[in-house]
């Protein structure tokens, strides 16, 4: 009983900070890893053991489901790249750079177990960065470059990360295999990711109960992780794969409503795991603090803070090494665009180079280090989660601070690419309802219909945005108007949330004609 009032009073802290980040204009996973460490400096709060094999399955699923539904595979091809120096290179010089850091700071830590250290730290969580980013419109290719990274970098970071684990735990080690596993395991993960969505789809086709629907979408999610977990597969490429094959489908089948619904639960669902995965790695470490004898403290802040350096100083060495380059064969030999996309600049450079804050990965993966107890734990495992923390809090509270001061200091600016794709959304449906409207009955509703949608496809008059404020205040009208029938006991509370639901469906609807995150055109 007194974890769940911890959790629940925690969840509610956490609530609260995220409020004051978006204020402040920081990542709230920022105010959670701070948290998290004073949690875990409170005397007498209690110790929690999560099992391994659950850790990963819980944190991180979800929340890849959720970031690889929005991923646009048309965007990702055109910077495949970036993304895939990110996701690859990036993670293994990472993971190098801290196995040797950290080997030179504790010479008896074994090999395996630096290399399982730095798989964990290598992986950037770009969810914080785009939560800053996204308000402030950077260019749309840097976003696209960060959130692909996002998607595979973790399934290059925990390949390595579950060999090492394995390797310290038993011992053995087949460096030949390592090339023909990683390919298993990726492509075949990919595969079956896009056999497990069509099944998902094909099974669930007949369901219109929005709550049951909602529900098998997390047992679909977590049935996918398990399925390829048992059977050897890269779990992260399969989810990725799965929801992202789900992705172009889906729309064509789910209504707005449930569609919309869908959004909200799985937006709180990503903030409820953040906020407990910082609550659990915090109450981990209280027990780590305790353990640790007075003549240990010098070495764990010493190889913690190697291993910040670590990680953020290979980053920046690669990007701006790899933006010099690029900038330079672009000068020299020009270069081909299947569409107009931002060029590499040194300021764009700068801002990928310091979004490497590290999140729930890391966090999940820590915590699914083996403690089993004496002989059965893995080694050197609080040291490692103590680093692992220590790389979160760095990372989120001085990169994620600063990143929009910095982005503000290098004056990037959106390049409107996202807006004029908008713009022909908008005209080009338009059209296409015009046209399904042509010999509509009645006339008189078509008639009106047929005006909105065509003042729809003149974006030079900002008539869409003037729609969108006009349908709002009418929407404010009804809404006062419902209210005072309520009230004066006109109607009763039946007829008035039915009533509300069809006016909430009215303000979404104008809502949607300019998401917050974009201008109107």
């Amino acid at each position: 009983m007194a974890l769940f009032e911890l959790t629940i009073a925690l969840l509610l802290v956490g609530a609260i900070l995220a409020l004051w980040a978006d204020r402040i204009g920081v990542p709230y996973p920022a105010l959670l890893a701070l948290a998290g460490a004073v949690l875990a400096l409170i005397p007498g709060t209690p110790t929690v053991v999560l099992d391994p094999e659950l850790a990963l399955a819980l944190f991180v699923a979800p929340v890849l489901v959720d970031a690889a539904y929005d991923a646009s595979p048309r965007d990702l091809r055109d910077n495949l790249i970036p993304v895939t120096a990110l996701a690859l290179i990036v993670v293994g010089l990472t993971i190098a750079g801290v196995a040797v850091a950290v080997h030179y700071i504790v010479p008896g830590m074994p090999w395996a177990a630096a290399i399982a250290l730095g798989a964990i730290v290598a992986p950037p969580d770009a969810s914080a960065a785009t939560a800053v980013l996204r308000k402030l419109r950077p260019p749309h290719r840097l976003m696209v470059i960060l959130e692909g990274e996002s998607l595979f970098n973790d399934a290059s970071a925990l390949l390595a990360y579950r060999i090492a684990v394995g390797a310290a735990m038993t011992g053995a080690f087949s460096g030949w295999t390592l090339v023909p596993m990683l390919l298993l395991t990726c492509g075949g993960g990919a595969i079956l990711g896009m056999v497990l969505a069509r099944l998902y789809l094909w099974s669930t086709s007949r369901i219109r109960d929005l709550q049951i629907s909602i529900v098998m979408q997390f047992i679909g999610t977590f049935a996918v992780w398990i399925f390829a977990e048992a059977i050897g597969l890269s779990a992260i490429i399969t989810t990725v794969a799965y929801a992202m094959t789900i992705a172009r489908t889906a729309p064509a089948r789910v209504g707005g409503r449930a569609r919309i619904a869908s959004y909200s639960v799985w937006e709180v669902a990503v903030f409820v795991l953040n906020v407990l995965a910082f609550v659990l790695i915090g109450l981990q470490m209280r027990a780590i603090v305790e353990r640790i004898n007075d003549g240990e403290w010098g070495m764990y802040l010493a190889a913690a803070g190697a291993v910040c350096v670590a990680v953020i100083l290979v980053r920046i060495v690669w990007v701006m090494s790899y933006n010099t380059v690029i900038r330079w064969k672009i000068r020299k030999f020009g270069t081909k665009q299947r569409r107009p996309m931002m060029m590499p600049t040194v300021g764009g450079g700068i801002l990928v180079s310091w979004c490497g804050m590290r999140g729930i990965v890391t966090l999940a993966a820590a915590l699914a280090l083996p403690d089993g107890g004496p002989g059965a734990a893995f080694p050197h495992r609080d040291l490692i989660v103590f680093c692992a923390f220590c790389v979160v809090l760095v990372t989120l509270v001085v990169q994620g601070m600063t990143l929009g001061p910095l982005l503000r200091l290098l004056g990037l600016r959106d390049d409107g690419s996202v807006e004029r794709e908008l713009t022909v959304a908008r005209e080009e449906t338009a059209k296409a309802a015009l046209q399904a409207l042509e010999h509509a009955e009645p006339r008189a509703a078509a008639d009106v219909l047929r005006r909105e949608y065509q003042a729809r496809i003149r974006p030079e008059n900002h008539e869409p945005a003037n729609m969108a404020q006009l349908q709002q205040r009418a929407v404010h009208a009804q809404r006062q108007a419902l209210m005072d029938l309520r009230s004066r006991e006109v109607i009763g509370d039946d007829a008035f949330h039915a009533a509300e639901e069809e006016i909430d469906l009215l303000e979404l609807t104008a809502d949607s004609r300019i998401r917050p995150d974009l201008p109107a055109s």
